[in-house]
């Protein structure tokens, strides 16, 4: 059962829609994301398709935000170009957020319905990356 979490980063889905709008030109860049940091800056990237793969743009903000020295996400978002919206993170990037930050809350829903979840509940009964690792000895 997804718990939702009563607040909604408003101003961190104008951040993504800004960036989506401003940022977003062709098939290479068609996603935007922003992430809200531990303290409290916002972190926006795009995505970088290309027909081998490639990275979406919750995956380019992880880089993003390493690159800048931030290491704790508190909520991300991620709004598709041509007013499309926020668009829930696929299965890869559900996988990757819960490894790298099992505490974040990520703003999923359409329209009036947009609300925030834990990463946990979007990807229920998850394999846990670091659940598995065996202890150094």
């Amino acid at each position: 059962m997804t718990t939702q979490i009563p607040h909604v980063d408003h101003e961190l889905v104008q951040a993504a829609a800004d960036v989506a709008r401003t940022r977003c030109r062709g098939d290479n860049h068609t996603m935007a994301a922003a992430a809200r940091t531990g303290d409290g800056r916002i972190v926006t990237a795009v995505n970088a398709y290309h027909f081998t793969g490639g990275p979406c743009a919750e995956l380019v903000l992880i880089g993003t935000a390493a690159a800048q020295g931030v290491y704790e996400l508190d909520t991300v978002v991620a709004v598709g170009d041509r007013d499309r919206g926020v668009v829930p993170p696929c299965g890869r990037c559900r996988q990757v957020l819960l490894d790298y930050f099992p505490a974040l809350k990520v703003i999923v829903g359409e329209g009036d319905r947009v609300r925030t979840v834990r990463i946990a509940d979007l990807l229920p009964e998850s394999y846990v990356w670091a659940d598995h690792q065996l202890a150094a000895e």
